[in-house]
């Protein structure tokens, strides 16, 4: 998920948002996010994440132009689906 969170809210909720949409959808994460200063007034917070379905960072770019690398696996998905299994109690509205 792109994003460009300015460096105030960025430092609030960047890196707690994201963890709690990897637990929610015991899913893997990958948010890109947009850094540096564009004007005097805007400033990005950066710090692009991989995170994994427990909502570990598992790896991060925190500003910079770069790439950021890791190995998303679906064993680490079945994995945290089992310990967890949530979807199993979802009920759909009829």
């Amino acid at each position: 998920m792109p994003a460009a969170f300015t460096a105030h809210t960025g430092a609030a909720h960047w890196h707690l948002l994201n963890r709690a949409r990897a637990v929610e959808d015991q899913a893997w994460v990958v948010a890109a996010a947009q850094w540096g200063k564009h004007n005097d007034k805007r400033e990005s917070y950066g710090h692009s994440l991989v995170i994994d379905p427990w909502g570990t960072i598992v790896a991060e770019r925190e500003s910079g132009d770069g790439v950021v690398v890791h190995t998303l696996d679906s064993e680490t998905v079945t994995k945290r689906r089992t310990q967890m299994p949530c979807l199993d109690h979802a009920v759909l509205w009829r």
